[in-house]
């Protein structure tokens, strides 16, 4: 895996690059925000011209300016005014909400979607070393993060950035001193807001990697109930979790002790620019070097200005979880798989199967497998049996390409099949798995999901081939019975059959079994065998057994000791050559 770290690393310009097709979207909604705040802003002028009004009469600005005569048609003209303003600011506000919330839930179904699918194009190693808590985390908790700023936060820092400006152009043109007095704060708390942007980032950075373990904890422990309550350990995992969502209180605290600061200062700037407007103001109207309408605006915009700036705290606290959370998210999308998917997509008329001098090992480990080799014949079904550990399973992922060897090639008709698009590939495998994985939903969607398309004959001749028809005919809705998650309504040998199911009606050209009888009684497992044997003819088959007495009719059994192939042949050959499989023949029945 290799991770572009670097290009995650400036989380707001990352977002503003992917969201590229949405900037006019972006643009508009900002247009909005922007007519809303100056409608926001025109309400205080105007108590300034009524104030003016009231105290001036026919001098007022109203009368020399526009020429409206007397007071009250001067105050009915600005009611008018007002009631337009008043009903514009609440349609712009109306649809700068809605442009906002439309584009953030937009990104945030965007980003899932595409993380979730770059995801599933990661290799089996990569999975291998994450927790599924963690993925989650991301998946869901970050994304949402991410969609709550943009729903409230962006808008946020628009309206306080057009405040500014708007504001301090009417301070500009009514007294430059009591506009420089007023602006004082706004240095401070820009300072203010840098100085603790740099100390929040690591701290919410920390809340976020915790957030990820608790919701790795909470996954394990929620899918591992049943092992909770057999060994008595629930008091014990109780006490884990705690101690984990402990580290995420104290690490939200910690960013909650800088972050809450913030308003108190914020406050204490926000009274000094206050008091000097209220009294430098105040002294210029007594002198008669300033209007008693305008020194009203000034007192009321000094309010609009800074007061709005106390929420800059709260905002920066959005954003700064957002852009934790915006990290890890483009973090995981540059995450690059080391395997490289082929270019070729060929139409395979056989399917034998070689494995060349394969050696290959997990992250690093001892070699599960080592200078290996075995051929199969198309359309022949060979065994692979051993010891726990030998290497058996690795053989399939192989085979899956869901790993690729460290030497040696693995092909299917003579074609290497790291050259093969994943599609081609996989289209020829029908897999059961020793650990089934069933989804939720009825039994003929889960039969089905081997082939979408299939028609109700064929999910029932694929039923039939695998034993699993009579079963299935007696739930409670037939083959509209849904079986819950991962099938946890039906007893392990019913789900392995309709694993079996699932991988027959896809007509693979290869089947691969992987302990396909384990979790079956013994008559369950003699009526599969049956069906095996139909199933598999004119069809390569690999088995990978436990139970030799399931494997006995193969055309030939592979024996694998610490990935070695240590001896090959018919069952009775084996047995005769009183070898490693005859030992374990005569173990398994007792002889």
């Amino acid at each position: 895996m290799v991770t572009r770290s670097d290009s995650s690393r400036h989380g707001l310009r990352r977002l503003w690059t992917y969201a590229r097709q949405h900037r006019p979207k972006v643009v508009l909604a900002t247009s909005y925000t922007t007519l809303g705040k100056v409608m926001d802003v025109v309400p205080e002028v105007l108590i300034g011209v009524v104030i003016d009004v009231i105290v001036r009469g026919q001098e007022s600005f109203m009368a020399t300016i526009f020429g409206i005569d007397g007071r009250w048609n001067q105050l009915l003209v600005l009611a008018g005014i007002n009631l337009v303003v008043w009903m514009l600011e609440s349609l712009f506000g109306y649809l700068s909400t809605l442009a906002w919330r439309n584009l953030s839930q937009t990104l945030e179904h965007e980003i899932r979607t595409d993380l979730y699918s770059h995801v599933q194009k990661l290799e089996i190693g990569w999975f291998d070393e994450q927790r599924g808590g963690g993925l989650l985390s991301i998946l869901n908790d970050d994304i949402n993060q991410l969609e709550r700023f943009l729903d409230v936060g962006a808008s946020l820092l628009i309206t306080l950035f057009w405040n500014v400006i708007l504001v301090g152009a009417v301070f500009a043109a009514s007294s430059l001193l009591v506009t420089a007095l007023a602006f004082i704060p706004i240095p401070i708390i820009v300072i203010g807001s840098i100085i603790y942007q740099k100390r929040l980032q690591p701290r919410y950075s920390r809340v976020r990697e915790s957030v990820a373990e608790l919701s790795s904890t909470l996954t394990t422990n929620l899918g591992g109930i049943s092992t909770i309550k057999a060994f008595h350990a629930e008091d014990r995992e109780a006490s884990r979790l705690a101690g984990v969502s402990n580290d995420y209180r104290l690490a939200n605290q910690d960013a909650i002790r800088y972050s809450a600061a913030f308003v108190p200062l914020i406050r204490m700037a926000i009274l000094a620019g206050f008091t000097c407007t209220l009294v430098v103001g105040g002294w210029l109207v007594l002198n008669d070097q300033m209007e008693v309408g305008v020194y009203s605006v000034l007192v009321f915009m000094t309010q609009r200005l800074l007061w709005p700036l106390t929420s800059l705290g709260e905002t920066l606290d959005q954003y700064q979880r957002a852009m934790a959370s915006t990290r890890r998210i483009f973090g995981l999308l540059d995450t690059e798989p080391t395997m490289v998917e082929g270019s070729e997509s060929l139409d395979f008329g056989e399917a034998s199967i070689e494995f060349d001098a394969v050696s290959f090992s997990y992250n690093g480990h001892a070699p599960t497998l080592e200078d290996f080799s075995l051929s199969i014949p198309a359309g022949e079904t060979h065994a692979i049996v051993g010891s726990t550990g030998a290497g058996k399973s690795t053989i399939i992922k192989l085979l899956l390409r869901f790993y690729d060897p460290d030497k040696g090639h693995v092909r299917i008709a003579g074609v290497d099949i790291r050259t093969q698009r994943y599609s081609s590939l996989r289209k020829l495998m029908g897999y059961v798995s020793q650990d089934v994985f069933l989804f939720h939903g009825s039994v003929r969607e889960n039969i089905a999901y081997g082939k979408p398309d299939a028609d109700e004959q064929g999910i029932q001749a694929a039923a039939k081939s695998a034993e699993a028809h009579e079963f299935i005919r007696e739930l409670p809705d037939g083959y509209d019975t849904v079986i819950g998650e991962r099938g946890q309504k039906l007893s392990g040998g019913q789900r392995q059959r309709l694993s079996l199911a699932r991988a027959i009606i896809r007509d693979p050209k290869i089947l691969v079994l992987d302990e396909a009888t384990s979790a079956v009684d013994n008559e369950t497992e003699a009526a599969i065998q049956r069906s095996l044997a139909q199933v598999t003819k004119d069809r390569t088959a690999v088995v990978i057994a436990h139970r030799l007495s399931t494997v006995r009719n193969a055309d030939k059994i592979w024996v694998i000791e610490r990935g070695r192939v240590v001896e090959s042949g018919t069952h009775d050959a084996l047995v005769g050559a009183g070898g490693l499989y005859a030992a374990l023949w005569r173990v398994q029945t007792g002889l």
